[in-house]
């Protein structure tokens, strides 16, 4: 057998074929990735809306233990050490580390104890801003002491809400 007749038996793919693989291929990724996208803004909305929540009822927790003190001045109280966590009014261990440390799921956690009475907080504000707007989240999120949920479309550059009237504006999240 000479090596020209051989070569003729021996069949694989041709260009035009891979090509068109190829292009399938790029067509079904143009649709997936995008849903995948949204997808995922959508978990780290829901991660936050939870967080706030988590927060909130944190906060009122802490209330009740330490009722001379009142609110929680920041995360890093509610939170404590992410090992061995003894439980103290400046080391709550009432929210995990990674929540404590102000960032979680894409999105920035503030917590801010508001309206001070003589040394005590009686109010605070829990916020939420995505850590890129358009790409981990396009909603913020906050809450007070009425222990609602509230959130709006927020815009590139916005910071957790720290301020009990700007978060009380905030449409209620049903």
């Amino acid at each position: 057998m000479s090596f020209v007749t051989r070569a003729k038996t021996i069949r694989g793919f041709s260009l035009i074929e891979l090509l068109i693989v190829v292009a399938i291929i790029l067509v079904i990724a143009a649709i997936a990735i995008p849903s995948m996208l949204r997808a995922r803004m959508a978990a780290n909305e829901s991660s936050a809306a939870a967080s706030i929540r988590q927060i909130s009822r944190a906060e009122f927790a802490y209330y009740t233990a330490y009722q001379d003190i009142g609110y929680a001045s920041s995360l890093s109280v509610l939170s404590g050490p992410a090992v061995a966590c003894t439980a103290s009014s400046t080391t709550a261990c009432l929210i995990d580390a990674t929540l404590g440390s102000g960032q979680k799921s894409g999105y920035n956690f503030q917590l801010t104890g508001a309206l001070p009475v003589g040394s005590m907080n009686t109010a605070f504000v829990a916020g939420a801003a995505p850590v890129a707007f358009n790409q981990t989240g396009v909603r913020d999120f906050c809450s007070v002491s009425d222990g609602v949920l509230r959130a709006q479309v927020g815009s590139t550059g916005d910071v957790p809400p720290t301020d009990v009237n700007i978060c009380s504006g905030f449409p209620a999240v049903q």
